[in-house]
């Protein structure tokens, strides 16, 4: 559009302070943040920033596939009561509120581990929901946790995140190497040590210790909705383990997986019902308002990126360490800890990787620096917590909390992401540091 006539080092200017704006505009305009993003993202498209021939490219539809299907098929398990019953089995197994969340953010953790974060988020809120409203609380903070706890499993497995498969590929790992990876424990491991130390910070930070009190449990007419839900799950572990050729499909697999089982699902609603339109009042469920949301996100981070912005910074943190391996370590985790508190950290992997790759002969790594790479993966999955807008697991987690009626500024937010994610960080950034200093020299 505007491209031409605008230099590129100026364009990249131009870039930088309507991204800056973006994001303060986001954190402190949080009921407009769907039309703030597009707004912006239509400026970046007229200049050229995400030029008009590329926007689609820059739109992760896979994504936005697994958010809008698993919704559908969330208001589905939702209206079967089965979350209700598991919030009835999870009151009468523990004492107060507080081990409720504490249960639920490590349930939360150990399925995202394996399943996409969203996804996590969707199927684990309505019972957090359930439980909040059986005792008459805010489900805020246990949603929260529930969304930074998935968060910090993405870098758990192979399949836990995008960021992982990226990253994986790159550095020649398959699925097992996570668990165990030239004969040290691997990422899997590091992951868990940070939950659970996360996880001690809510027992220590949250208050709320009102007692449950269990009653009857609610009865489940239909299993219908709960089959589909599992068999989801399983289809999505399933497709990550088999290798599609290059292109549409395995770029999309997991979104038409999810989509398709919707598809299942409503004509399964439809038959049952014998009623079109009471089917498609499913469809109402989905946040629109959060896919625009993270549409308009993903032309942002694109033009970024294809201006340089992006791999600016990182030449910039490549001559800061000097030489230094643990000062290159420690760049690399905390510089994608607070970048990837405000910027979708797959654009900023994707970016990231030449540079640790580049990195590695300057610190006589014989093999790839596995070391710098495990810092570059912890650092970026784990920052997304820090912010409601850092990660799409929490940018649909406020979107519920906004059709429950709850407004979550970003004060509160980060009054609970804040100690959870920097103790996580923290101890996946030692560990990792005494586990894989020494790999690969």
């Amino acid at each position: 559009m505007l491209l031409s006539i605008i230099p590129d080092n100026y364009l990249m200017i131009v870039a930088l302070i309507l991204f800056l704006i973006t994001y303060v505009c986001l954190l402190g305009f949080p009921k407009y943040r769907a039309y703030i993003a597009l707004v912006i993202a239509l400026v970046f498209i007229i200049l050229g920033i995400s030029p008009l021939n590329k926007v689609l490219g820059l739109i992760n539809f896979n994504v936005l596939m697994i958010i809008a299907g698993t919704m559908g098929i969330v208001a589905l398990f939702i209206e079967s009561k089965m979350p209700a019953l598991l919030a009835d089995i999870l009151i009468s197994k523990v004492p107060n509120i507080k081990w409720a969340t504490i249960v639920l953010a490590a349930f939360s953790g150990i399925i995202s581990a394996f399943v996409d974060n969203v996804a996590t988020v969707l199927m684990v809120a309505p019972v957090a929901l359930n439980v909040c409203k059986k005792l008459n609380i805010s489900p805020v903070p246990s949603l929260i946790y529930i969304s930074i706890a998935s968060n910090l499993e993405g870098s758990a497995t192979l399949v836990g995140d995008t960021t992982s498969i990226v990253l994986a590929g790159e550095a020649g790992m398959n699925f097992l190497d996570f668990f165990w990876f030239k004969g040290r424990p691997g990422l899997f491991f590091v992951d868990q040590l940070g939950l659970f130390a996360a996880l001690a910070v809510i027992l220590i930070l949250f208050k709320d210790t009102m007692p449950i009190k269990y009653d009857e449990r609610t009865k489940v007419e239909d299993y219908i909705p709960t089959i589909l839900l599992v068999g989801m799950i399983v289809l999505l572990i399933i497709a990550s383990l088999i290798k599609f050729p290059e292109g549409f499909l395995s770029d999309n697999i997991n979104g038409l997986i999810v989509i398709a089982v919707l598809y299942i699902g409503l004509v399964y609603r439809a038959i049952k019902t014998q009623n079109l339109k009471d089917t498609l009042k499913v469809l109402k469920e989905i946040d629109v308002f959060t896919l625009l949301l993270l549409t308009g996100l993903f032309i942002i981070i694109g033009g970024l990126v294809n201006v340089g912005v992006i791999e600016k910074i990182t030449e910039l943190l490549a001559k800061a360490s000097q030489g230094n391996l643990f000062l290159a370590y420690t760049l690399i985790v905390w510089v994608s800890v607070l970048l990837s508190a405000f910027i979708d950290n797959i654009p900023y992997i994707i970016t990231m990787i030449p540079v640790v790759a580049a990195l590695g002969p300057a610190f006589n790594y014989s093999d790839k620096a596995y070391l710098l790479y495990f810092g570059l993966l912890v650092g970026s999955t784990l920052g997304g917590n820090i912010t409601p807008i850092g990660a799409s697991a929490n940018i649909t987690t406020i979107g519920i909390l906004r059709k429950e009626g709850h407004e979550v500024k970003t004060k509160t937010f980060m009054k609970y992401s804040v100690p959870f994610t920097l103790t996580a960080v923290t101890v996946g950034y030692i560990v990792v540091w005494l586990l894989f200093s020494g790999v690969g020299k």
